[in-house]
């Protein structure tokens, strides 16, 4: 949420720059209807904005990671994401995950969690997280999943399984 005031009216308004569709130039004030214009932040480009124009981060449309937390028994590994049905679990050779993480932790299943990555209205990617029946079950920032749960990936969010930490990168 980004707080900003109209700069016709001084009202206080808060606005879910994730809601923003791509592109857009301008918005009306909900107060004095007038239009306020918006230009979408580019980190490749810099200048001196003097003008009543409000700047906003643009949405992120990239697929995000999983990034393996490094412990005694596993060591921190990358796992890129891509559209579609991603399977995570413990290396074995009959896992059949899509990605299997080298660990030595015998709590994690071989098939334990899934990922499924699909584009979403505004052309970026929602990411949801269940959990495969494991046997000891995943905590997702700090709750377990309950059978048949999915829930919405978000930056910086943490998925243990097993005793194995996973942080997700949007």
């Amino acid at each position: 949420m980004i707080s900003l005031k109209c700069p016709y009216c001084q009202v206080g308004l808060k606005v879910d720059e994730t809601k923003l569709p791509e592109g857009i130039k301008s918005f009306k004030c909900p107060k004095c209807k007038k239009s306020i214009p918006v230009s979408l932040l580019n980190t490749e480009e810099s200048g001196d904005n003097t003008s009543d124009t409000v700047l906003l981060t643009p949405i992120k449309t990239g697929l995000g990671v999983i990034v393996v937390t490094a412990d005694a028994g596993t060591t921190e590994q990358t796992i890129p994401l891509h559209e579609g049905l991603i399977t995570i679990g413990r290396k074995s050779a009959t896992s059949g995950v899509t990605f299997p993480i080298e660990t030595t932790d015998k709590l994690m299943s071989r098939s334990h969690i899934s990922i499924e990555v699909k584009k979403d209205l505004k052309g970026g990617y929602k990411h949801y997280l269940s959990d495969n029946n494991s046997k000891n079950r995943t905590l997702y920032n700090n709750n377990y999943l309950e059978a048949g749960e999915v829930v919405v990936l978000h930056d910086n969010d943490e998925i243990v399984i097993g005793r194995t930490s996973l942080r997700f990168k949007a």
